[in-house]
Order: C-alpha cells, then sequence, then structure tokens
C-alpha cells in the first residue's frame, strides 16, 4: 500500500517468477531429463534388435533425452547423414521445451527494476505537486514520503535480483544437459552405424561371391 498502485505489477511478476522457479526446478532435474543408464540401455536395444514401436513410444515419451534417442532409432535403417539430421531437428525441439518460460523469468528480471523505479518516479511526482500545493510545510513528512516513494524502486530489485540469477542458472543447467544429450546421441549414432556397416558386409560378400 505505501509503495502505491505500481506494486501491483511488480508483485504480479513476482508471482510469475515464483511459479516459472518452481515448475523448472521440478522439471529439469537431472534424473527426469538424463535418466541414469538410459544411454546404455538404448544402446543394448540396438544391438539386440529390441526395437519395436512399443519400445520407441515409451523411450520418447520418458525424458528429454529418451525423445532425443528415439528419434535416431526411428531412422536407424537410413544413412549416418540422415540419422545426424533427425537428431540435430530433433535436439532443437528438445532443447526449446527444456529453455520453456525461461525468456519470461529473463523478462521479469529486466522489468522488475524499471517498473521499481517507475513507482518511486511516480511517487516523487505526486509528492512535489502537494508541496507545490501546500508549501514545503513539515519536512518529515517530505522525508517519510520519500521513504514510501523508494519502496517501489527496492521492491523491484527484490524480485529481479533473484529472478536474473535463477535465469542464468536455469540457462547454465540447460547448456550442460544438451551437452550431455549430445555425448549419448553420438555414442547411439556410431553404435547405429557399426551394426549397418557389419549388416552390409555379409551382404557385399554374397554378391562378390555370386559375381
Amino acid at each position: 500500500m505505501a509503495g502505491g498502485w505500481a506494486m501491483l505489477p511488480i508483485l504480479i511478476c513476482s508471482a510469475i517468477a515464483l511459479a516459472i522457479v518452481l515448475e523448472r526446478c521440478w522439471t529439469l532435474r537431472r534424473k527426469s531429463v538424463l535418466p541414469p543408464g538410459l544411454g546404455e540401455e538404448v544402446r543394448n536395444w540396438a544391438r539386440s534388435g529390441q526395437l519395436d514401436p512399443a519400445h520407441l513410444a515409451t523411450l520418447a515419451n520418458g525424458s528429454p533425452l529418451g525423445e532425443l534417442l528415439a528419434a535416431a532409432l526411428a531412422v536407424r535403417n537410413r544413412p549416418r547423414e540422415l540419422i545426424k539430421e533427425r537428431i540435430e531437428d530433433t535436439g532443437r525441439h528438445v532443447v526449446h521445451n527444456m529453455e520453456r518460460y525461461l525468456n519470461t523469468l529473463g523478462t521479469i528480471a529486466l522489468i522488475g527494476p524499471l517498473l521499481g523505479l517507475l513507482g518511486t518516479v511516480i511517487g516523487l511526482i505526486r509528492m512535489f505537486m502537494d508541496v507545490m500545493k501546500g508549501g514545503v510545510g513539515d519536512p518529515l513528512k517530505m522525508a517519510g514520503g520519500i521513504g514510501e516513494a523508494l519502496i517501489c524502486t527496492a521492491t523491484g530489485l527484490v524480485v529481479a535480483i533473484p529472478a536474473y540469477v535463477l535465469h542464468r542458472y536455469f540457462r547454465s543447467k540447460v547448456a550442460g544437459y544438451c551437452v550431455e544429450m549430445e555425448k549419448q546421441a553420438t555414442a547411439l549414432l556410431d553404435e547405429l552405424t557399426a551394426a549397418s556397416n557389419a549388416a552390409a558386409r555379409p551382404r557385399r560378400a554374397a554378391e562378390s561371391t555370386a559375381g
């Protein structure tokens, strides 16, 4: 109440930021994004041929890493470059999902101080207009008015600083996950390429014998 009407958008931003932080903390848990042992398990599937549609659907819906690996397995019989292209396309979609709402959090970190400054400026303008109408009067009241006006700036900073820190933290976390997923996808791609080459050798040998 002391900060004036400009406190309302700041408080709304703080509620949105808190909701985003809680949602991202839950969604970006390491075991949810990179389930332990999943990469090796999928490579074993590729070796043993356990790649029916049910396996792939379960894998794709289980985690972001699973979605990436399932995309590679879905086109496992194609040339390496096409598999790699599918991994890259799916990877962009997966990263987009992991970065969901982070732009909103960054926007809150940016506009929080500006909203606080706006409230302070409006409060100071209102106070000086009162001084112009009634004179300086009691200096203590003027000092109190300045203090009330600065409440907006302080509140905006209290919202913006944690939002900015957490925005950078989540960005860094997503970047680290991307590196790990790229390693797992490359390992699976090498496995699929080796299996494809091994399957091609008997065919070539048979063709040369027949020739």
